[in-house]
């Protein structure tokens, strides 16, 4: 059985666009929180129907000044940006694309960064449409920009539908692309890497996190599988996004980001709660940029 794309998330960060295209605000600091959301796998389909993405748009919206779970403390602070993980489409027509972007564009009230996801590019029949919206939109399928001090790399990966698996490589482009953009990243700035296929669906992780060399990755994020999760793989969190697709569980993820600490905490918007399950949520320090041995591998089931 062929499992779908991830869910939709939520994170909360203060992130800014790099007018040079590279990173150099300073890092974030502890009395600043980089509030972002993030989710994942909108599948609007090919006729324009998108009424799905309301309920979980309207909840981003009316998010800010909720508290946060107890355990986390606080309450949630405007999103600097909406980051989405791709599989706007069922498939790429233009009636698709355009109701995605007048719900991102008129009633979403931040702004919003998109990575392509493999539906995008329309599978056996392929379509440039969502390409083309997205190279327009941020000047490239794979870009990298910066908020609150935290490098964010958009990684767009090729997908091949020959292959008729839904788990599939980061390609040799888009990992010659992450060492370049790492390269000129100032050393020990905070980066999160985020690309469609979530953990679960990476059959190179290795290949992948090898590419990450001694840069301060702290954050991987992912979508394709349609649910929240979190995996720690060579001691670095992999956070997959929910989706908003009716089937979904309704969830997106409220990301927080200080000097010493990130936090992903899922929302679930139909039952207007926090979740609680641990699988989902990550709470964890951010440590120094890895040199040396890595922690064993933890997958949660």
């Amino acid at each position: 059985m062929v499992r779908r794309a991830c869910s939709v998330t939520i994170v909360l960060l203060s992130v800014s666009f790099s007018s040079s295209g590279y990173c150099a605000e300073n890092a974030p600091d502890q009395s600043t929180a980089l509030t972002f959301f993030g989710w994942s796998d909108q599948h609007i389909q090919a006729d324009g129907d998108g009424q799905h993405l309301i309920p979980a748009i309207e909840a981003m919206n009316a998010l800010p000044g909720r508290p946060y779970p107890e355990a986390i403390g606080g309450t949630v602070e405007k999103p600097a940006f909406v980051f989405n993980m791709g599989d706007i489409s069922e498939w790429p027509s233009r009636a698709a694309l355009d109701t995605y972007e007048q719900l991102i564009t008129k009633r979403l009230k931040f702004s919003s960064y998109d990575i392509a996801g493999n539906h995008d590019l329309g599978g056996l029949s392929p379509s440039d449409t969502v390409l083309n919206w997205l190279r327009q939109r941020h000047g490239a399928l794979r870009y990298t920009f910066e908020k609150g001090g935290v490098c964010f790399i958009a990684l767009f990966s090729e997908y091949d539908e020959k292959l008729n698996d839904p788990a599939q490589p980061i390609t040799k482009e888009a990992l010659d692309y992450l060492r370049q953009a790492l390269a000129k990243i100032a050393e020990g700035k905070p980066v999160v890497v985020a690309t469609h296929l979530c953990f679960e669906a990476i059959t190179n992780r290795d290949q992948f996190v090898d590419a990450f060399g001694e840069a301060h990755v702290i954050l991987v994020l992912g979508g394709h599988y349609h649910k929240a999760t979190v995996n720690y793989y060579r001691g670095i969190p992999f956070v997959q996004l929910p989706s908003p697709a009716p089937k979904s569980a309704g969830e997106f993820t409220v990301f927080r980001i200080t000097s010493d600490r990130v936090i992903a905490s899922p929302f679930n918007y139909r039952a207007n709660k926090w979740m609680t399950d641990k699988r989902k949520i990550l709470d964890a320090a951010i440590k120094g940029p890895a040199k040396a041995e890595a922690p064993k591998e933890q997958v949660h089931p």
